[in-house]
C-alpha cells in the first residue's frame, strides 16, 4: 500500500496530529480526573480491558490471518483519537471528559500496546517471529506517543497565546497531511486495499460497532449520564489509527499489521456519525415521552 510513501510520510503527520494534541492539553486536564473519577475509569476498563477481549474474541471467531490478528489486537490497543473531541462537540457529549480521557489514554497506552501487541504476536504467529516489540522497539513507541505531546504542551505552558493560534490550522494541516497520504496510497494499491478489506472489512466494521456500543451502554448500566457516555463512547470508538498505522509500518516493519487501522479508518468516521445521531434520536423520544408524564404529574 506505498509503503514507501507511507514509512516517510506517516510517522510526519502523526507527530503533527499527537503535538497538535499536545496543545490543546494542560495539567489540569489530567487532574480533571479526580472531578468525574467514575467515567474515567470505567472508560479506561472499557478501552483497555472489554475491547481488547473483544478483538481477540473477534479474531479468532473469523479465523483470521496471523498478521491480520495482531494489526487487529493493535489497534484495539491503541488511544482514542483527537477527532473523538470533535464528534463530542457535534453530537453533545462532555468535550472536557474527552480532552481528559485522551490525555490519559495517550499516556496509558505507551505502557500497554507494547505488552499487548507482544501478546498478539506471541499467540498468532508461529514462534512468536521475529516481529516482536524488543525492549528498544518499546522505547521507540514510548517516543513515538509522548514526544510529540509533551512538544505541545511545553508550547501550550510557555507560550499560551502561541498556542491558541497554532491549534486550528495544525489541526486543518494534519488532517489534510493525512488524508493526502491515504489518498495517494489508495491510488497506489488499489487492488491490494481491496483485497484486505474482503479479509479484514467484516473484522473491523464489527469492531467498530461493539467500540462505541461498549463505549456508551457500558457507562450507561454502571451510572453514567448520557452527557459522559455520549464521550465515552467516541472516545473508545474513535481509535488513533494513525498510530496504529504508523507502529506497525516504522516499529514492526509490517504493512499487513497496518491493514486492520488503514480499513478501520474507513469505516470509523461514518459508523460514528450514524451512531451519534441515532443515540441524539433515541435522547429526543425519551424527552418528549418524559415531558408530557412529567407536566400531568404538575397538574395533579
Amino acid at each position: 500500500m506505498g509503503s514507501g510513501l507511507i514509512t516517510v510520510f506517516l510517522p510526519i503527520a502523526l507527530a503533527i496530529i499527537m503535538a497538535g494534541l499536545g496543545l490543546e492539553l494542560t495539567i489540569n486536564d489530567f487532574k480533571r480526573v479526580r472531578q468525574h473519577p467514575k467515567a474515567v475509569f470505567i472508560a479506561l476498563f472499557c478501552q483497555l480491558v472489554i475491547l481488547v477481549g473483544i478483538a481477540f474474541i473477534i479474531c479468532k471467531v473469523l479465523a483470521l490471518p496471523p498478521m491480520l490478528a495482531v494489526g487487529l489486537m493493535l489497534l484495539s490497543a491503541s488511544p482514542g483519537g483527537p477527532t473523538a473531541n470533535l464528534f463530542s462537540y457535534l453530537y453533545k457529549g462532555d468535550i472536557a471528559l474527552n480532552i481528559t480521557l485522551t490525555a490519559i489514554n495517550s499516556v496509558i497506552a505507551a505502557f500497554t500496546l507494547p505488552l499487548i501487541v507482544n501478546f498478539a504476536i506471541q499467540h498468532f504467529m508461529e514462534n512468536g517471529q521475529n516481529v516482536g516489540l524488543q525492549f528498544s522497539k518499546i522505547i521507540q513507541v514510548f517516543l513515538i506517543i509522548l514526544v510529540p505531546v509533551g512538544i505541545g504542551m511545553l508550547i501550550r505552558h510557555f507560550a499560551p497565546h502561541t498556542a491558541e493560534k497554532l491549534n486550528k490550522p495544525v489541526r486543518i494541516f494534519a488532517i489534510v497531511f493525512l488524508v493526502s497520504i491515504i489518498i495517494l496510497a489508495i491510488a497506489r494499491d488499489y487492488q491490494n486495499l481491496m483485497t484486505y478489506i474482503g479479509q479484514i472489512g467484516l473484522a473491523t466494521l464489527l469492531f467498530c460497532v461493539c467500540s462505541l456500543m461498549v463505549g456508551y451502554f457500558v457507562p450507561r448500566l454502571m451510572g453514567v449520564n448520557s452527557f459522559q457516555a455520549k464521550a465515552c463512547a467516541f472516545e473508545i470508538g474513535i481509535h488513533n489509527s494513525t498510530l496504529a498505522m504508523t507502529i506497525a509500518f516504522t516499529v514492526m516493519a509490517s504493512s499487513m499489521a497496518a491493514m486492520p487501522a488503514a480499513v478501520y479508518s474507513l469505516f470509523m468516521y461514518i459508523v460514528a456519525a450514524i451512531f451519534g445521531t441515532l443515540l441524539n434520536r433515541l435522547e429526543k423520544k425519551e424527552i418528549t415521552q418524559i415531558s408530557p408524564k412529567t407536566y400531568s404529574k404538575n397538574l395533579q
